[in-house]
């Protein structure tokens, strides 16, 4: 029995589903502890290619029970969306999928509020994914206006919110932003059928959770995004709004710390992030475009390009001490298979003295300039190797360094985007 949670251990799209899908052979039970259709999870196995945005990437394993918890914000027609795309594809998720009653819906008017807001700011816009995620957790917080799972299953009470929350929205839209409002028939109407099609998935996820662990079972907890993207401890402003970290697994899904064993860290091999906010190794010119290129570098959501950069372990350090990381999957490392040279950043320099911890005044990030350390490249393929032993030695140089800068154990490496692409590092 292990209890373990995978989260991402830089800005996001470090490869966390390929982990997940990877570990979730010895798991019995794969959870969603916060986020929504926000995040894409990318899973390629068996010659089938699967994105997922909602349910945990566990799902294509037909023996194992997935669940959504309370810390995630659900958006309906993403969830059935997938429900459907698996389907198509010979996987059914009947008695296999579970969702908290306590998890929060994703309404119309939050995406038509996000968008708004968004090109209303212009350049000073966060770089949303436009997806509702921000207002729905700020509904969540506002306690008054937000609607959960569980009120789908109620007729008397999902009306009510629907209407007394579309009065509000509805002002906002028209008043602040210049848009036509919302209707209230269709949307209750729309809702009140979506709790028919959810309620054989709405079970107390807490207590199922609980007494899975107690008796047993292996439970694996799915991250999404990565933990500078937490709203407590990422690269605020520029962050998600849910706790990406660790301790999210605990409050996203109703157990209790003392129930973890382990916590893996997911580091890319290099770095990347999407939309706005800083970026201290980021690559503007020929070598970004070149591993954007080679690593095909597109949000599974948005289809944005991602910006590329060096390997910090600035960040990977700030990664390990928040979330107490037990060890690191490094993914994509055959994406730098070809390229004659490697740097790593150690610590930034700033007014000529040593920054060793991620600052978190960007004021003062901005002002920060990395330092390399340059490693040769090993211009081979890794993507057939199985064993730690048989990579090239240069590569096994570069991983080990990453050990020594982290002060982290390196349990897994990942040379490729299929499932058996992957290294178990003793």
């Amino acid at each position: 029995m292990s209890v373990r949670i995978v989260l991402g251990a830089q800005w996001g799209d470090e490869g966390k589903a390929k982990i997940v899908d990877y570990l979730t052979a010895d798991s019995d039970v794969v959870v969603r502890y916060q986020g929504g259709a926000n995040a894409g999870h990318t899973i390629k196995a068996d010659g089938l290619e699967f994105v997922f945005h909602l349910i945990p990437a566990g799902i294509v394993h037909s023996d194992k029970t997935c669940v959504i918890g309370n810390g995630v914000v659900l958006d309906p027609d993403a969830l059935f969306e997938e429900i459907e795309d698996l389907e198509s594809k010979g996987i059914s998720v009947e008695g296999r999928l579970f969702i908290s009653p306590n998890t929060h819906l994703v309404m119309p008017y939050h995406k038509r509020l996000e968008q708004a807001n968004e090109e209303k700011i212009g350049d000073a816009a966060i770089g949303t994914t436009l997806r509702g995620i921000g207002p729905t957790y700020q509904d969540k917080i506002n306690r008054s206006t937000g609607i959960r799972v569980g009120d789908l299953l109620d007729a008397e009470i999902l009306p009510k919110k629907i209407r007394t929350n579309l009065r509000e929205k509805n002002e906002i839209l028209q008043k602040i932003y210049g848009q036509e409002g919302l209707d209230e028939v269709p949307m209750i109407e729309q809702y009140m059928a979506l709790g028919e099609r959810l309620a054989p998935f709405i079970t107390d996820t807490s207590v199922y959770l609980n007494e899975a662990i107690d008796a047993g079972k292996s439970v694996l907890f799915e991250g999404s995004q990565g933990t500078l993207l937490d709203i407590d401890h990422g690269s605020y402003p520029y962050v998600t709004s849910s706790n990406t970290t660790a301790g999210g697994a605990c409050t996203g899904s109703g157990i209790g710390p003392t129930k973890i064993d382990e916590v893996i860290g997911v580091v890319k091999a290099y770095t990347t992030r999407v939309g706005n906010g800083p970026f201290p190794t980021e690559l503007t010119g020929e070598m970004g475009d070149r591993i954007r290129d080679i690593g095909q570098e597109y949000g599974a959501t948005t289809g944005r390009p991602r910006r590329c950069g060096w390997l910090d372990l600035v960040i990977v350090r700030m990664a390990v001490r928040i979330n107490g990381l037990s060890s690191i999957a490094v993914t994509r490392l055959d994406i730098l298979d070809e390229l004659e040279e490697l740097k790593i950043c150690t610590h930034y320099l700033r007014d000529g003295k040593r920054v060793e911890h991620f600052p978190s005044d960007l004021k003062v990030l901005s002002e920060c300039e990395p330092v390399y350390e340059t490693l040769p490249g090993w211009q081979t393929p890794t993507d057939h190797i199985r064993t730690y032993a048989d990579l090239p030695e240069k590569a096994r140089n570069y991983l080990d360094r990453i050990t020594e800068l982290a002060k982290t154990p390196i349990s897994i490496v990942s040379v490729g985007p299929d499932r058996d692409e992957t290294i178990p590092v003793d």
